[in-house]
């Protein structure tokens, strides 16, 4: 569905931030089926620092059709921003492809980073499973393109909640988390339609391991950040709020769902969560600090086989140093061009 017609369409559903009518039963039951799933001890991946450093680059929203020419700006443009920063890691937020044949089109936009040898994980988007392959066929086949970590959180609701752990390069101890949530397609709840949100049993499931890597390091939370592609409603709630800071390009209102799960608030309570980081709306590419809390967009990786006003395409770097809990991190335009160079959390701070 084109987003402009999408949100003229539910304009008229109520103000952004409804609250989900679930009951703390739901809420417990969500709670207890997680329980399986933290048990087994389901790390997609644990890295180490080298050499002191570890870099992760972010697509987002490549949006790319198999055999269409107005694709080829985002194949070109994963190319080269693999070549010019060699990360670590590649992290993609989702709307991967755009339509059929989307087997085809996954397979080809992911190549790159398989050819180079570079370990890669995804979270799903809304638009990746309205194709010829349902959400879970697209993840089926992603998991089986070379150097892909998804491994797939069972038990939980989604096909692409990962957790992947970044440790010293000695023994491997934990530093940083990176979860990824799949934030869905289209919320199915009768009489709240809209974007898909982060369900209570994914809530849940960071919850415990939270407790999990805080208990491990003595009553202190791990450093971590999370990915996934809808923005959550705070995104929408600070951009309102004169305290915010920001850096970077606002091109549009966010377009989370208008459910709001309590995400943000169990990340603020758990305290490990540094930063989330989404795609989903193309012409945004900043990073805002508010409540405590960095709301990152990552930089559009596309092409023209959708609405994009903020050119040139790109991705976004973050780069981790090991024994620090700050992190730096830019956006690398196609063409070579770098914004952005930012410290966190220095860099945003008032006087």
């Amino acid at each position: 569905m084109d987003r402009r017609k999408f949100l003229k369409a539910t304009a008229a559903l109520g103000v952004t931030g409804l609250a989900a009518n679930v009951s703390l039963a739901q809420a417990a039951a969500a709670t207890m089926k997680t329980q399986e799933a933290v048990g087994s001890d389901t790390i997609t991946h644990a890295f180490k620092f080298h050499n002191g450093k570890f870099k992760v680059l972010q697509f987002t929203d490549t949006h790319y059709i198999a055999g269409d020419p107005r694709s080829i700006r985002a194949l070109n443009n994963v190319r080269e921003m693999l070549d010019a920063e060699r990360p670590d890691l590649v992290i993609h937020t989702g709307d991967i492809i755009f339509g059929k044949p989307a087997e085809q089109g996954l397979r080809e936009i992911l190549a790159p980073i398989s050819e180079r040898k570079i370990p890669f994980v995804v979270a799903l988007g809304n638009h990746d499973g309205q194709h010829d392959l349902t959400r879970k066929g697209v993840a089926d086949t992603v998991k089986t393109i070379p150097y892909c970590l998804n491994k797939c959180i069972d038990n939980i609701y989604g096909d692409t909640n990962e957790l992947v752990t970044l440790g010293t390069s000695t023994d491997g101890t934990p530093e940083w988390v990176f979860y990824l949530f799949d934030s869905g397609d289209i919320n199915t709840i009768p009489g709240m339609e809209g974007y898909d949100f982060i369900h209570f049993d994914q809530i849940a499931w960071h919850r415990q391991w939270a407790e999990k890597f805080k208990a491990k390091n003595g009553g202190t939370p791990i450093p971590s950040m999370a990915f996934f592609h809808i923005p959550v409603p705070e995104f929408t709630y600070a951009l309102r709020d004169t305290k915010r800071i920001m850096k970077g390009n606002l091109g549009e209102d966010p377009c989370p769902a208008d459910i709001n799960s309590g995400l943000f608030t169990s990340f603020k309570e758990m305290g490990d969560i540094k930063a989330i980081v989404c795609g989903h709306d193309h012409d945004n590419d900043y990073a805002m600090k508010w409540k405590g809390m960095f709301l990152i967009y990552g930089r559009f990786s596309g092409c023209d086989t959708v609405y994009n006003n903020l050119k040139p395409n790109g991705a976004r770097i973050f780069e981790f140093t090991q024994g620090q809990s700050t992190f730096r991190s830019w956006i690398h335009e196609y063409g070579g061009n770098i914004s952005q160079k930012l410290d966190f959390p220095d860099g945003f701070k008032t006087y």
